[in-house]
């Protein structure tokens, strides 16, 4: 008996130390939700859901990628409501609502009812599957606030691109809502007049404008919402959290054990007509195909978590915060793929799971379209952290929304160039609208009379062009790790590069009769480090940018470039200005810029030559300034933490400092302070923060795989008491997966399998030996 006992213990513990897999991190609530603000995430290709149980009902807010208003708000598609008679979601007791990971769909249960929520990846439907053992009646209502014109005053401007400058009266249109056919048909349709003509009349574009693209004129988004046994039941005025709507319910023809409902969804620039059409072609076409739909949704899934993971334990210990930031990772990506296959990129602030803002700040009562930072606004920095950890999880399909939508924009920014100052290339700003303009209110409405009209008037913004660079970065890696032909891309980075160099000698022109310094270096003056280092002169996170992505081009065949592109960068290269240093007590450091003459935010781009642009690393020369950077600088030190868009968890991590990136990235990725672990923020913009969560992925990443020199450092920054179980990607089509056991590599299989030999085991490595590396 004694023997059974030790045996039994010796179990236990082994389970304890076991690392996690994929169905521990899956989210289980035996409780209902007291509002929107305690939703599940779910979503498919580029669908969105918050849903939760309150009050015995059953919600979902529901979006989708692209649904921009005359005002560029990223508008929700509306509320779900559905109610059971007999109410099996009566008391806690019983009661489970379960997000399924594996396979991509939520699980509600009660009192012998079974409800499966989830939304084909692969076509823009919805799906409610009910199962119960006695008949049921089913009530679905589609909720809108949109039911009647809105107001946009004050801060609920922050949602459009108009934020604090409105120009007149700002009014969010009634939507179209209408029984048809058993169901319900819902849409919004933007007038022809909208924030794009706005845009380009004050930026004095006119002349120009048949050229630009325009894509939210005439655009047209909604649904139909119907199921086989529902018919229609009437309408009621109704109120969510102080948002009044209108409900249009289906019910019942007769109660039943199963029931379905469906809501299909369409978008597009076409008339009105050629929408509907496009409607009931996907309703046609899927009838009767939900079962196979769901298989291939499944697969799909199962496929994107076999792809990478990253699966954390502490050694001996349960749920603890070590074990927390492996299911935060996993829960975070989860959110991401749910718009694997938008046509625009998952927004920085809030995705497509933004809930009503009182529970975000209770000063803002605005309807659910709310979110800060606006809808159609895309800010590049904050961007590049919710795409670059799809490089290291493999997910490259995921990447190409991003990507693609700044080539759609390429002509916009060269007509900018054209129209401004008679030269080349592509000029990029930071908040930069989904048509390819600064963001009106960003831009500035009263600015001087003679005040340069390509420029932004903004304390924060003014010449800060090169934000584009890390997305050509991107577009270079998606060759670099996957093999991927990248040549629609090429005259794209080509073009941001011109800017620069056509800029900044049409610049130096202004002033004097040299366009270049006494070394025949670019005068990358006025400039910025960042939104920090302003009036820069030389800036670093610049200089890191121009050169990384001339040498990543040059790398490529003479195959791959046309023979004038390889001459002009060829060129272009030699004028690239060195990087700037400064000394702190004695220590070398990298310097934010050559000089700046005031700062503006708490951004450390004087450690951007170690993110993003890697010139320092783990097995990279002179590691060891870019070490003193982090210990010395000063304005580094300040500006040090976790919250939102800070990226200290990725330098730390970078750099090999073991109990640095330990420490900095525990707290990112901690549970947030929601029900939904990783519903973090608003940080610096809004909840749940994007690149909150995709800077932590990142840090963590790096954390446990970096490479230099075709070398792959495995663990340089992982403390070894850290059990964790991974798989990620390198370049040259490589995936390493690793598994670490009280501080022993149990397991290490890397494909293809002769890239084993460029493994190096960092584990446990001192700070002096990994500088010792290069």
């Amino acid at each position: 008996m004694k023997y059974i006992k030790y045996i039994l213990l010796f179990t236990t513990l082994l389970v304890k130390a076991q690392i996690p897999v994929l169905d521990n991190y899956n989210q289980i609530w035996t409780t209902q939700s007291a509002n929107s603000s305690e939703s599940m995430p779910l979503g498919g290709g580029d669908i969105g859901l918050n849903v939760w149980v309150e009050k015995g009902d059953l919600y979902f807010y529901f979006s989708r990628s692209g649904t921009f208003d005359e005002h560029n708000t990223l508008l929700k598609l509306g509320r779900v409501k559905v109610s059971l008679s007999p109410n099996p979601f009566t008391g806690e007791e019983g009661f489970r609502q379960e997000l399924k990971l594996k396979d991509g769909c939520i699980l509600i249960g009660q009192n012998d009812v079974k409800i499966k929520l989830w939304v084909d990846v692969f076509k823009p439907i919805i799906h409610l599957d009910l199962e119960s053992e006695n008949p049921l009646k089913m009530t679905a209502s589609y909720e809108s606030w949109r039911y009647k014109n809105r107001d946009s005053k004050g801060k609920a401007n922050n949602a459009n691109s108009y934020k604090w400058a409105p120009q007149g009266d700002i009014v969010t249109f009634k939507d179209s809502i209408s029984f048809e056919n058993n169901g319900i048909k819902f849409y919004h349709r933007n007038r022809e007049q909208t924030v794009f003509d706005v845009a380009v009349k004050q930026q004095k574009l006119e002349s120009v404008k048949d050229q630009m693209m325009n894509p939210i004129a005439n655009l047209t988004f909604g649904g139909f919402m119907k199921g086989d046994n529902l018919k229609p039941d009437g309408t009621y005025l109704g109120k969510y959290q102080e948002t009044d709507c209108k409900g249009f319910s289906l019910s019942s023809i007769n109660p039943s054990k199963k029931q379905s409902l469906e809501i299909y969804l369409n978008t597009s620039q076409f008339d009105l007509n050629t929408w509907s059409n496009g409607l009931k072609s996907l309703i046609s076409l899927n009838k009767n195909r939900a079962n196979q739909a769901k298989k291939n949704t499944i697969k799909w899934w199962n496929n994107f978590w076999n792809r990478s993971f990253i699966y954390t334990q502490k050694s001996k210990t349960e749920r603890d915060s070590v074990y927390q930031i492996g299911q935060n990772y996993q829960l975070f990506r989860y959110m991401l793929g749910c718009n694997a296959y938008g046509k625009y990129p998952t927004k920085f602030n809030g995705g497509l799971f933004t809930v009503d803002p009182v529970f975000t700040n209770k000063d803002l009562n605005f309807t659910p379209d709310f979110r800060n930072w606006g809808g159609g606004t895309m800010t590049a920095q904050n961007q590049r952290l919710v795409y670059f950890p799809m490089l290291k999880s493999g997910d490259f399909d995921m990447m190409k929304s991003q990507l693609d939508y700044y080539l759609s924009l390429q002509k916009t920014a060269e007509l900018r160039s054209q129209v401004y100052w008679k030269h080349g290339g592509a000029a990029f700003t930071e908040q930069l609208e989904n048509f390819g303009l600064p963001n009106p209110a960003e831009y500035e409405w009263k600015r001087p009379a003679d005040y340069d009209p390509g420029m932004e008037y903004n304390a924060w913004l003014e010449y800060e062009w090169d934000t584009v660079f890390e997305f050509c970065k991107m577009m270079l890696q998606q060759k670099e790790y996957n093999g991927e032909d990248i040549q629609k891309y090429h005259s794209f980075i080509i073009s941001c590069l011109r800017f620069f160099d056509e800029h900044y000698q049409y610049l130096a022109k202004q002033r004097g009769r040299k366009a270049l310094d006494g070394d025949g270096h670019l005068i990358l003056f006025p400039g910025s480090g960042a939104e920090t280092y302003k009036m820069a002169n030389n800036a670093n996170s610049t200089i890191s940018a121009l050169t990384v992505i001339t040498e990543q081009l040059l790398l490529l065949s003479e195959k791959e470039l046309l023979k004038e592109d390889l001459a002009y960068l060829q060129g272009f290269q030699t004028r690239i200005p060195p990087l700037n240093f400064r000394d702190f007590d004695g220590h070398k450091t990298l310097a934010p810029a050559k000089t700046w003459e005031r700062i503006n935010n708490s951004e450390a781009a004087q450690l951007y030559p170690v993110f993003p642009y890697g010139i320092y690393g783990i097995g990279k020369p002179d590691l060891e300034t870019a070490l003193n950077t982090w210990k010395y600088d000063t304005d580094a030190i300040k500006f040090r933490s976790h919250i939102g868009w800070k990226q200290d968890n990725i330098f730390a991590a970078r750099l090999g400092l073991t109990n640095e990136a330990a420490k900095y990235n525990l707290l990112k990725m901690a549970n947030s302070d929601r029900r939904f672990p990783a519903f973090w923020g608003p940080g610096y913009d809004w909840v749940p923060d994007h690149n909150w969560g995709g800077s932590g992925m990142i840090g963590m990443q790096e954390m446990l795989l970096q490479e230099a020199n075709g070398k792959i450092y495995l663990f340089s920054a992982w403390p070894k008491d850290w059990n964790v179980h991974f798989k990620l990607y390198a370049t040259q089509n490589t995936t390493v997966e690793a598994q670490l056991v009280n501080g022993k590599l149990k397991v290490l299989k890397v494909v293809p399998e002769e890239r084993k030999k460029d493994i190096i085991n960092l584990i446990g490595k001192s700070e002096v030996e990994k500088i010792k590396l290069n």
